[in-house]
């Protein structure tokens, strides 16, 4: 094996664990390993590019692409004299990590008052119908309590996410050096 086949094999096993890695934060396999291909490739791809490296066809590496985008680990850019879109990744691990987590808890976060606002109109409704018994309107009460702290909740997540998307995340669990003389 050549010393540019080894460099490739190794690329290679960077690229399987960067997607192994996005896998276990929830992204799916195929997101995970077109964002290890354009980490390793070091610089923009086109989606032909990226097709011909992954094998998918060009319309599903746009659709990829496109969810990369708006989980907010990829952005298109531009680049003088390229006439074709070209795609590239977040280099900070610490980031995309930051991006894939944020995105998907704000995701919940809105799905979630929209449940609420549901519920909410549900439960003012019920306590509004006549002739309620007792015990009716404690269950009501009980669940307006547990809505509440279904509320209380996703407040939570809302500010841990600021706390994560703000970067304050690394005032109390701050990024190592890398010993490599780079800057983080």
């Amino acid at each position: 094996m050549s010393h540019t086949e080894k460099i490739e094999d190794i690329k290679t096993q960077f690229v399987e664990k960067i997607t192994d890695n996005m896998n276990a934060f929830g992204a799916p396999t195929s997101v995970g390993r077109v964002l290890g291909i354009i980490h390793m490739n070091r610089e923009p791809m086109t989606l032909d590019e990226l097709a011909d490296e992954t094998g998918m066809s060009k319309t599903r590496m746009s659709q990829l692409v496109r969810e990369m985008i708006d989980m907010n680990i990829a952005e298109r850019v531009f680049k003088k004299g390229v006439r074709k879109d070209l795609y590239q990744v977040e280099e900070d691990y610490y980031q995309t990590f930051i991006s894939l987590f944020t995105s998907t808890w704000q995701r919940a976060i809105s799905r979630s008052r929209h449940f609420e606002q549901r519920l909410m109109k549900k439960i003012n409704d019920l306590k509004q119908e006549p002739a309620l018994t007792e015990d009716n309107e404690q269950a009501i009460n009980e669940l307006l309590a547990e809505l509440h702290e279904w509320m209380e909740y996703y407040d939570w997540i809302r500010r841990l996410n600021d706390f994560f998307e703000s970067g304050e995340i690394f005032e109390h669990v701050p990024k190592q050096p890398t010993g490599g003389g780079k800057d983080e």
